[in-house]
């Protein structure tokens, strides 16, 4: 009896363990393989959650190639309230989804290996941006690049100090139309979204930079210089490019907010819209953290935010032209 009962021990005991070591094995299958550790720095804005969502999905696509978000610095914007609120619920979502909270950026960079800056308040940016390029891991810095032409200037200036390329974009660029354009037939074009205002931010940097982005998305770099109309309720910015084509943007603060656009081309007009979500934004993410190559150039990621910089200059000087040049002369000073 004692020999069966001995017996029956080793074999609920062998058992259990061989349980214990499936549930210790569990994790280990779920955690992404080397290299696709993703972090996040800021949990106050929704891009944040759709992109855990996206990327932590019981069955995501397969052209995350495996990437997963591990791990959260949820901090974050400390004085704009739309900002702040948002934390603690975007906590529990995220936690929700598998996510480990952690109480610095240095202890995130101790378990990533990628890194989405999703702070949605831009004045962090550079200082949040310095700690990663120092880690040298890769980095998609979230709208706005920074609260400022210079501290944008900064951030690619250490990209390039610390051998980081670094890609920055609004998921407007991938607004629905943008890929039936040939962009060597673009003439000119006028694109429009909301611009509604931030205190803590020149005008267009907090929420305009998305139809300025989808300006550029189609006509490319080379304005030169750009005259800015502003009422209580809209804004126009009027850029002229070097070949002499002219593009426009149009922010509104009142009525229904909506994204598009018209395209003048040489083979007619073309319309941009609607709003095509941020899975497309993000599979340029995935590519670039698993090559390092940018989807969007540093020289066009700058001239967007010297756009935006010229069209406050000439909302200061009540409405005159502003060159590019000296918007950008003036923040390399600083």
């Amino acid at each position: 009896m004692h020999s069966l009962s001995r017996r029956k021990f080793i074999f609920q005991s062998a058992a259990a363990g061989a349980v214990l070591g499936l549930i210790d094995h569990l994790p280990a299958l779920a955690r992404p393989a080397e290299g696709k550790r993703v972090g996040i720095i800021g949990l106050d804005t929704s891009h944040a959650i759709a992109f855990t969502k996206a990327l932590n999905a019981e069955q995501p696509d397969a052209i995350y190639d495996g990437y997963k978000v591990v791990a959260a610095y949820p901090y974050g914007s400390k004085d704009i309230e739309s900002s702040t609120k948002r934390i603690p619920g975007y906590i529990e979502e995220v936690k929700k989804m598998g996510v480990e909270i952690v109480g610095s950026i240095k202890e995130l960079l101790g378990k990533t290996d990628v890194i989405l800056l999703e702070t949605n308040d831009g004045r962090l940016h550079l200082e949040q941006a310095l700690e990663v390029f120092k880690a040298g891991k890769r980095m998609f810095i979230d709208k706005p690049v920074a609260a400022s032409l210079s501290d944008t200037l900064k951030i690619y200036e250490a990209a390039k100090k610390y051998n980081i390329p670094v890609f920055s974009a609004s998921s407007l660029r991938y607004i629905k139309g943008i890929e039936s354009i040939d962009k060597k037939k673009v003439l000119g074009a006028d694109t429009y979204s909301p611009a509604v205002l931030e205190k803590t931010h020149p005008d267009f940097f907090w929420y305009g930079i998305h139809g300025v982005e989808t300006l550029y998305t189609v006509m490319g770099t080379g304005c030169k210089s750009v005259t800015r109309v502003s009422t209580p309720n809209t804004d126009i910015a009027v850029g002229i490019w070097a070949d002499g084509r002219t593009g426009t943007f149009r922010g509104t603060r009142t009525g229904k907010h909506d994204y598009g656009g018209t395209v003048f081309t040489e083979d007619g007009n073309k319309v941009l819209g609607p709003y095509g979500g941020y899975e497309p934004l993000l599979v340029d993410i995935i590519r670039y953290f698993k090559t390092g190559e940018v989807p969007v150039t540093p020289e066009e990621t700058i001239e967007i935010f010297a756009f935006m910089e010229a069209a406050d200059e000439s909302k200061r000087q009540g409405g005159k032209s502003v060159t590019l040049e000296s918007v950008l002369a003036k923040a390399g000073k600083k």
